[in-house]
């Protein structure tokens, strides 16, 4: 019945949308000057208080980054771990911050899992496709985005077409039996906008659980994704738009990581589908600005292990299904030149189930879990003060409604004052934040219905300065962020509780240096301390040391060359920090070619000097790695 009212709010709202010429989403500016995440509505990225990254669409294709985790790495702040080869489970950790406390979103759509275990996202199979930019706001952000917001937002941002139609052909191959192909138009009028992206992943891979343990199966990965938007213009004052993303996966991968985990038929899979429309309507001048969107994602995956010789008593199969239907309302208001009002309110409502089965020496067992569901309903207001030209701020709070465990308020401050004479931005933020349970933690037979929702509460100051040759900005941002009330895993009672208290802190170093128009150098420097306060030890995967480094060179008017690395520190990979994994250091090379103005040719090395290195402790990852390719546009 649920499922039901969930088909027709969606088709509801769809039909609402289109009907109503009052629809669209935040006119997307130039790449580099303005953000949407850090306010909900556009805002020169000088005058954000908080701590905001943006990978644009430019550094993407330099760097010839495929996959969204791979983009993020080059980010301070985060870190991405894998758990094995091309394909395997991939978790975000943002400054110290649960996997499942980062928000994850696409174009307004919530891809965090309500069937995983913990409501996170998996960014294994994200690819770049048709993507303009993505934004990373670092902190506590449950003011503006309720639950998951808790240790920050990543945003991603799709392309809107316009102008001629274009097109453009691409097809790559190299290492480890890989093949890649992409195809995509795009294009624009005064009243339509479209852009249409298709692209396939084959490749062979290496063992998931690594081959330096004897294991010597390769663990292929097939990738095919879909990425749609469709935008519509009916007056001057106001717009529509249609995003759609499909994504399919077939991933092979092992029992565990480590010697004899290798298994030639433990396959896992997934469907991922996401859609949103939206619209926005400008009316008296500019003075009040609303938007309304409707957002559906459907995600299901299973990980299966039929018996083979290696494992005659092994047998699996599990599948997991979530849905997430979303409503939400925006209005900005725009009272004076320094003073900006947004307010808006959002429901939400997330189901999920599984079944999970298994035989092993152990014997059978079998996990049901019937479909389950929650609302969230919540309401914000957020002003923004400009006074001067110098110094803006903004002061908003939240009441967020779970239809488990009640009512919850959120608050967020930020600041930033502007020396131009000087070329210094002094910046701070203070907030706090939430995540509701997951469905999983709520009713599996692991959970427990009485469970309360995990706090934070954060802060961040900062300084940026301009130098006044080749173009250099320094930066030095000092955070702090504490958890309390954490739902975490009790093996004495086999139940999910309240008990867990976390608390991170570290610095955020960045440099930028153009000792050239076509010489481009960042680096970034994170350090990091991510403590268990009830036991004193280091959290797990926590790195306390990461440095990255990016040069670009464009020469000859026609070639592109980068150099991309990354260096992460020693960390524990147990919560008991008995087991402490090696640092590394990654070097990534790419380039480009432009034969013609219709003709490219483009390669690259990963892992430049064949570095034996790990991520999850025991499982493998690819060496060197080398590939080229030809795109060809119309």
């Amino acid at each position: 019945m649920k499922r039901s009212r969930q088909k027709y709010a969606a088709a509801l709202g769809l039909v609402l949308a289109i009907s109503s010429s009052a629809l669209a989403e935040e006119k997307t500016a130039q790449l580099g000057e303005v953000v949407v995440t850090a306010t909900r509505d556009e805002v020169p990225i000088e005058q954000v208080g908080s701590s905001i990254t943006v990978v644009t669409a430019k550094e993407i294709e330099q760097q010839q980054k495929r996959t969204v985790a791979d983009a993020l790495r080059m980010v301070p702040g985060l870190d991405l771990v894998r758990t094995g080869s091309f394909g395997g489970g991939t978790a975000v950790f943002m400054r110290g911050a649960k996997s499942e406390h980062t928000l994850v979103l696409l174009d307004g759509i919530e891809l965090n899992d309500p069937s995983a275990a913990g409501g996170g996202y998996n960014f294994a199979n994200l690819t770049t496709d048709n993507i303009e930019r993505i934004e990373v706001l670092r902190g506590p952000q449950s003011t503006l985005y309720g639950s998951r917001a808790i240790g920050g937002v990543v945003n991603i941002i799709t392309k809107r077409g316009d102008g001629k139609l274009k097109g453009f052909l691409s097809a790559e191959g190299g290492s480890f039996y890989t093949a890649r192909e992409t195809a995509g138009v795009s294009g624009g009028t005064d009243l339509l906008q479209y852009a249409l992206t298709l692209s396939r992943l084959d490749t062979g891979g290496v063992s998931a659980a690594a081959e330096r343990f004897g294991n010597m199966e390769r663990d292929g990965h097939q990738n095919s994704a879909i990425s749609a938007r469709l935008g519509i213009t009916p007056t001057k004052n106001s717009e529509i738009d249609l995003i759609l993303r499909y994504n399919h996966s077939r991933t092979a991968i092992d029992n565990g990581g480590g010697p004899g985990m290798d298994d030639p038929n433990h396959i896992m899979r997934s469907d991922e589908l996401n859609f949103r429309t939206q619209g926005w309507l400008s009316l008296y001048g500019g003075l009040w600005e609303q938007k309304l969107g409707v957002s559906f994602s459907d995600l299901s995956w299973s990980d299966d292990n039929d018996r083979d010789s290696m494992h005659p008593l092994n047998f699996l199969r599990s599948s997991f299904h979530g849905q997430n239907v979303k409503v939400d309302w925006q209005h900005v208001l725009n009272l004076h030149k320094t003073t900006t009002l947004t307010l808006g309110a959002e429901t939400t409502e997330e189901n999920a189930k599984s079944n999970y089965y298994a035989e092993s020496s152990f014997g059978p067992y079998n996990e049901p879990w019937p479909e389950r569901y929650a609302r969230t309903t919540g309401f914000y207001l957020q002003d923004q003060l400009n006074l001067w030209d110098a110094w803006f701020s903004t002061l908003g709070f939240r009441v967020d409604d779970h239809s488990k465990f009640g009512t919850e308020v959120t608050y967020r401050f930020t600041t930033a004052y502007l020396i131009k004479q000087s070329g210094t931005r002094i910046k701070g933020s203070y907030g706090t934040g939430f995540r509701a349970p997951s469905l999983y933690q709520l009713y599996s037979i692991y959970g427990s219905p009485d469970l309360k929702p995990d706090k934070s509460i954060g802060w961040d100051i900062g300084l940026e300065q301009e130098l006044p040759f080749m173009k250099a900005t320094l930066g030095a941002t000092w955070f702090k962020n504490e958890y309390t009330q954490m739902i975490d895993f009790n093996r004495q009672t086999w139940k999910y509780t309240n008990v867990a208290k976390t608390h991170s802190q570290g610095l955020e170093l960045t440099a930028g240096l153009q000792p050239a128009d076509d010489l481009t150098l960042k680096a970034a420097y994170t350090y990091l301390e991510a403590t268990d306060d009830l036991t004193g030890k280091q959290l797990a995967r926590r790195p306390k040391n990461k440095l990255t480094f990016d040069a670009n060179y464009s020469f000859l008017k026609k070639a592109t060359i980068n150099l991309g690395l990354v260096y992460v520190g020693s960390r524990y990979s147990d919560t008991a920090n008995t087991q402490k994994m090696k640092d590394y250091l990654l070097v990534n090379l790419a380039g480009s070619y432009d034969v013609t103005k219709n003709l490219q040719l483009f390669g690259r090395v990963d892992n430049l000097f064949d570095r034996q290195y790990e991520e999850v402790a025991g499982y493998g990852t690819p060496g060197i790695g080398a590939y080229g390719g030809v795109k060809v546009s119309f």
